[in-house]
Formats: C-alpha cells, sequence, structure tokens
C-alpha cells in the first residue's frame, strides 16, 4: 500500500489513523517503528499511545532504538541530506547498501540509441506526476537484474531538460558494453557517485559530447575502484 500524504491524511486524528489505515487498510498485526515514532495530526500519538491501541485492536508494537553514527543519530532527514548534496558515499554509509532505484525497463523514444549511447529508461513519477526525486544529476551507477553480476553503467536522474519540455522525471542508465533488448525486464539502478547536476545543452552534438565525457568519468571511476576489470 502506498499511501499519498495530503490534507485529508494529515488531518486524521491519532485514532483515525490506527483504525482507518492500520487496522482497516493494513490488517496489521506486527508494527515495529522508531523509539521516537509520532503519528496523526499535529504528531497527537506516540509509542506509548499505539501500543495502548495494539491491546485494543490486537497487534503488537516494537520499537527499535536509535541507531548513531559518530554521535549523529541516522534518520531518514539526514539520508535525505546527503541525498540532496549528492553525497552518495555518506548516503550509502547511512542507508547500509548503495541508493538504488527500481522498476521495469519502458519503451523510449529511442534519443540514446540515436547518439550512440542506448539507454534503460525507468519512468521515476508514474505513480505521482509532480514528483521531485530527492537527488538528480548525472550519476556512476551499477545494473542489477540483467546478468549474474551487477553491470557498470552511466546514468541519468531528472527531466532532461536538453531534450524535453514535460517535467517528467525520468531515469536513464547506458551501461557499458551491453546492448540487449530488455523492454519490460525488472532491475535495480544504483548510483553510486555524482558526477554533476543535470545540464541544458544547446543541441544534440553538444548532448552526445557532453554523455561521451561523463561516460569517460564513470569508466574512470570503476578503473580506480578496480571494478568491472
Amino acid at each position: 500500500m502506498i499511501a499519498e500524504f495530503n490534507q485529508a491524511f494529515a488531518r486524521l486524528s491519532p485514532e483515525e489513523f490506527v483504525a482507518e489505515i492500520l487496522v482497516k487498510q493494513l490488517n496489521a498485526q506486527w508494527i515495529l517503528v522508531g523509539d521516537d515514532f509520532c503519528y496523526g495530526a499535529k504528531r497527537g500519538g506516540n509509542f506509548a499511545s499505539l501500543q495502548i491501541a495494539g491491546q485494543k485492536y490486537g497487534f503488537e508494537v516494537t520499537s527499535i532504538s536509535t541507531v548513531l553514527q559518530e554521535d549523529e543519530r541516522i534518520s531518514s532527514s539526514l539520508v535525505r541530506r546527503a541525498l540532496e548534496q549528492g553525497d552518495m558515499e555518506l548516503a550509502k554509509s547511512l542507508l547500509g547498501r548503495p541508493y538504488s532505484i527500481s522498476g521495469h525497463v519502458l519503451y523510449g523514444k529511442q534519443l540514446g540509441r540515436q547518439l550512440g549511447f542506448p539507454t534503460l529508461n525507468l519512468a521515476v513519477s508514474t505513480l505521482r506526476p509532480t514528483y521531485q526525486p530527492v537527488t538528480s544529476g548525472i550519476f556512476v551507477a551499477q545494473v542489477h537484474g540483467l546478468a549474474k553480476k551487477a553491470l557498470p553503467a552511466v546514468a541519468s536522474l531528472g527531466v532532461r531538460p536538453s531534450v524535453e519540455s514535460s517535467g517528467q522525471v525520468l531515469l536513464e542508465t547506458h551501461v557499458f558494453d551491453f546492448n540487449q533488448s530488455v523492454y519490460g525486464k525488472l532491475v535495480c539502478v544504483e548510483l553510486l557517485e555524482r558526477l554533476h547536476e543535470e545540464r541544458k545543452y544547446p543541441d544534440l552534438k553538444t548532448l552526445q559530447a557532453a554523455i561521451q565525457h561523463d561516460a569517460h568519468m564513470a569508466r574512470d571511476y570503476f578503473h580506480k575502484k578496480n571494478m568491472y576489470v
């Protein structure tokens, strides 16, 4: 279930949140939350009240203690800040894995192929057209789901200002030395390092040169890390 946080959702009292979301929609049996968890309008509910609700509705509630890294609490806000700043190494350290996006490969406009850099296209804003990712730009990446091991790649996450005006967020990934048709395939793209933010180029020739430069930088990253050699 994906719950959209809108005004109606925000107005739910703690009691309504439990009854409508946790019980009626999710039929929750066991809930694990952080020790500082709050819920409901104006953060009116907390761990203690959720335990009481669990006794009423028959579900169990457990809390997980705060996890610290260098005396700083690991939280979604800290992860978000790392991603916003393009610090993928810090995000990886906080998450315990590289930041990744998964989805089915879609049929695109074949522009990448025309430029000599065919891409796997994943629509990021399909469920919410106004969605904007926490991070965007050009990334060193690796792709799972196409072979027995991950494959090296360079990826673009954003709205493609050089070729689009719709504002739709798309993840385009060029996998090195790979040219198979994999439309409909479920893949996972891990973003390892941000090379730079999205840029708008005046024409396709300039865009092609920029992609070639980004691909070279990504290959250099893997070479220095002694990966895929």
